[in-house]
């Protein structure tokens, strides 16, 4: 019997980890200035970025990530920029891409590395000078880059 309780225990733990919406994730006080810092005083809003990255992570040395944008990429309309921060890692700079309307599409995708559990947050920048963001948070089990 307490075989089966610890098994359905456990299974509702990680159901309730990965069903969290995304909406609920806070920002952390060190994101939000990183973000603000990039946005260089433009308006910053949640929406139009989609960060795509597993939500539980088994190994933090070497975690696929990809970050799409809702823009026509025109002249008139397109993403400059796109930036993604670390709460926890030794250096919050994740990634920084520059793209363009010869870009044709608002999507970059990567690897990075993760040190702990920890929030990150995608930042794409508009040419008006308008910033969207989009924040997860990722459980890391093998932690990865800790600096002793």
């Amino acid at each position: 019997m307490k075989r089966r309780i610890f098994l359905a225990t456990s299974a509702g733990a990680v159901l309730s980890v990965l069903s969290r919406p995304v909406a609920a994730v806070a920002q952390s006080s060190v994101l939000t200035t990183l973000v603000n810092e990039y946005a260089a005083g433009g308006v910053v809003r949640e929406g139009r970025v989609k960060f795509d990255i597993a939500r539980l992570v088994d190994n933090g040395n070497s975690v696929p990530i990809e970050v799409t944008v809702d823009s026509p990429m025109t002249r008139q309309q397109h993403v400059v920029g796109i930036k993604i921060f670390n709460e926890k890692n030794p250096q919050n700079d994740v990634a920084q891409f520059t793209l363009s309307p010869q870009s044709g599409r608002a999507r970059v995708a990567t690897r990075i590395r993760l040190a702990a559990t920890q929030q990150l947050v995608a930042v794409a920048k508009m040419n008006d000078g308008s910033c969207w963001t989009h924040t997860v948070e990722v459980l890391v089990t093998i932690a990865s880059c800790v600096e002793e």
